[in-house]
């Protein structure tokens, strides 16, 4: 994993945070959520991603007018055999690029819904499995909001992580301009060098690997007490689920293994909490008017549940 970061920096510059939640969203077999305004390298990230693996890997540009029939295949008739059959959408793939998911109506953005949790789509009530390993990385912008449709909790709720990519910093942005004046191009990454560093076979092996981090009961506990506090928040209409708190869970024992250990301290929980938790949550009406936020309320119960020694 640390050479897919690699090669995925050749690309990509100043988004090292995004670039972990990918990394723990694969190991993990779960899908991403990537948030921030135009141009911050939101579909770079995901297509240099692709690069460095040795995987299959489609985008659909997300549009009002796209129906759950281009995304996940449909029923063609055969005139030479006189019989329907089925011909696979671009959800059959290892790495989805879900590009602007909020352009798209409810009943599309559903469509997903199956593939997301079961890892099949059911087309004329005959299901049909994906591959694996199958991920989906979706973007939205969320700064426009005209002409978009919000996502559903339930599927808000699919995703195993909801990752914020900011502004870069001024020294970053810099090295992001002289790449470009030396000639970089990001709609031909083959000429920035990079190249596919791990297969599938790679992937389950590292997902197997995080899957034998050992984690304490201590630990367990805090896991369980973080999500019983938003619970509890009065600044919250809706608070985390026992799968959300699994969801943590997943996501700090991969940080862990990434970090080069083979067990899950309270600080690969609180690295993780905030992308794993927060787009799981909802703020009352009132909170909203007083101008809080879902962040600052997360980091408010992380500062109020006690840490296991």
């Amino acid at each position: 994993m640390v050479a897919v970061r690699d090669e995925v920096g050749k690309a990509v510059v100043g988004q090292g945070a995004a670039v972990a939640g990918m990394l723990v969203a694969l190991l993990c077999r779960g899908h991403i959520l990537l948030e921030g305004v135009p141009g911050v390298a939101k579909t770079l990230l995901v297509r240099s991603l692709a690069a460095s693996l040795d995987v299959g890997t489609k985008r659909v540009q997300f549009t009002p007018d796209l129906m759950p029939g281009d995304l996940t295949g449909s029923l063609v008739f055969d005139a030479r055999d006189g019989e329907f059959e089925f011909r696979p959408g671009p959800v059959f793939t290892n790495l989805l690029l879900a590009d602007e998911i909020n352009r798209t109506p409810p009943k599309t953005q559903s469509a997903l819904l199956e593939a997301m949790e079961e890892r099949q789509v059911t087309v004329d009530g005959t299901p049909h499995g994906l591959p694996g390993p199958f991920l989906v990385a979706a973007t939205q912008n969320p700064v426009e909001y005209e002409g978009t449709y919000p996502l559903p909790e339930a599927q808000l709720d699919r995703f195993l992580l909801k990752v914020v990519l900011p502004v870069p910093e001024r020294d970053d942005e810099l090295a992001v301009l002289r790449r470009h004046a030396s000639g970089f191009d990001p709609r031909d990454l083959a000429a920035a060098g990079l190249r596919a560093v791990a297969s599938a076979a790679d992937i389950d092996a590292g997902a197997a690997a995080v899957r034998q981090v050992q984690v304490s009961d201590a630990v367990l506990g805090y896991v369980v007490d973080l999500a019983r506090a938003t619970r509890t928040s009065p600044s919250l209409a809706l608070g985390v689920s026992p799968r959300g708190a699994t969801a943590l869970l997943a996501t700090s024992r991969a940080w862990a293994w990434l970090s080069g250990r083979g067990y899950v301290t309270p600080d690969d929980v609180k690295a993780l909490a905030v992308a794993t938790l927060a787009h799981r949550l909802m703020l009352r009406p009132e909170a909203e008017l007083e101008g809080t936020s879902v962040t600052s309320v997360l980091h408010s119960v992380l500062s109020s549940v006690p840490v296991p020694r």
